[in-house]
């Protein structure tokens, strides 16, 4: 497959090949993609393959830069989420709820994203991507009218892409770096529920391990070091990339935050006026709910808004933060020191699931019992690079 170009335009030639000519793992069906767009494709097809095995769920991911900015299986919305996902009214299948959750656990993240879908794509889940800035789906099929409706989009440029369900990868992979070539085992050890069945401290709920599995396998297509948090069945935070673990909690948990000051009354009640764009709806949401606008903004708010605004206080986020509960943590590696735990606290955090094996792991225990934190080490480390 000749591609657009490689991770940069002036990377004029570029090209994604079977290893095996027999057989071919991914079938570009329309659209031109480059080498991101291919690389976001193959880690979000394999995170939605393996949540829907292990979950028996539709499940959808948003990707952008090899990472995912929202996961999420099929659970019904509730209604201040269908007024923040702006699909109040609208007809849901179930791969389509779980890609409107996707999606909506970081819109800012999501623009531009390439989208991955555990199940044949239908009709109303393509009628919601043509509305949306994406780049590109890649799934295991498509209904006939679903096909024609993404590939018109973009002018035509839309990239669709068909996955094999049934492909199984080398147990090897390689790859070729400044001259060297490195080879590992893949890393093939799929997350089950089994590995969030027995906690360290405290007792789990059957949604939280849900949450716990969803969150584990995000990780592991997610660009290390790597902490989520999940809720409802969506990411709701991923703190991707950072050298410090406990800045990856912080960054997660500000992203959480930052969604569920999205269901915020106040934030839910502006009214924009006619014309103004699906995504700048959503930057301007997410700029009055940060609420430090600068004095040019303030104008360019009024302008855009239908009647008056009434700012969050510091004072109102901090309460309506406290209301947030039962998130599911999740880390990619061994929790290190007991301030992550802290941290999380403030989040809404009521259970997590990390390997274990720190020399702290003593501290992290008592520290979740001080905040009636429910902890299981699953004993999988899953770094990404």
């Amino acid at each position: 497959m000749n591609l657009k170009y490689g991770c940069n335009p002036h990377q004029t030639y570029a090209d994604a090949s079977p290893i095996d000519s027999a057989t071919v793992p991914i079938e570009l069906l329309n659209g031109n993609p480059s080498m991101i767009n291919y690389l976001d494709a193959t880690n979000a097809w394999q995170l939605v393959r393996e949540l829907k095995n292990a979950l028996g769920l539709p499940a959808a991911a948003s990707f952008k830069h090899c990472s995912p900015a929202g996961a999420a299986v099929a659970v019904d919305l509730t209604d201040d989420l269908e007024r923040a996902y702006e699909v109040v009214g609208k007809k849901l299948t179930p791969l389509a709820c779980a890609y409107v959750r996707a999606r909506g656990a970081d819109p800012k993240s999501s623009f531009g994203d390439f989208v991955a879908l555990s199940d044949v794509v239908d009709v109303e889940t393509a009628n919601f991507l043509k509305g949306v800035v994406s780049d590109g789906v890649i799934a295991p099929g498509y209904d006939p009218e679903a096909l024609n409706i993404l590939s018109s989009k973009k002018g035509g440029g839309f990239i669709v892409m068909r996955g094999d369900a049934d492909f199984t990868p080398p147990a090897r992979e390689s790859r070729q770096v400044f001259g060297m070539q490195l080879t590992q085992d893949r890393n093939n050890r799929e997350v089950t529920l089994d590995d969030v069945a027995t906690p360290e401290c405290g007792e789990f709920t059957d949604a939280a391990r849900r949450d716990m599995v969803l969150g584990l396998i995000a990780l592991k297509y997610t660009q290390s070091n790597s902490v989520g948090y999940a809720l409802d069945g969506q990411m709701i935070g991923i703190g991707a990339g950072q050298q410090s673990r406990v800045d990856c909690t912080k960054l997660a948990g500000q992203k959480a935050d930052t969604w569920h000051l999205g269901r915020h009354p106040r934030v839910l009640d502006l009214v924009f006026k006619a014309g103004v764009k699906r995504q700048a709806r959503i930057n301007w949401r997410i700029r009055f709910l940060e609420g430090d606008l600068t004095q040019f903004e303030e104008v360019a708010l009024r302008e855009v808004l239908d009647g008056s605004h009434d700012p969050l206080t510091d004072a109102d986020k901090s309460e309506w933060i406290q209301k947030l509960d039962g998130v599911s943590m999740v880390s990619d590696g061994f929790i290190p020191f007991r301030d992550n735990i802290d941290h999380a606290s403030k989040h809404g955090v009521k259970f997590i699931a990390q390997p274990g094996g720190s020399a702290r792991d003593d501290d992290i225990r008592s520290a979740c019992k001080d905040y009636g934190i429910s902890m299981v080490h699953t004993g999988l480390r899953l770094f990404h690079h």
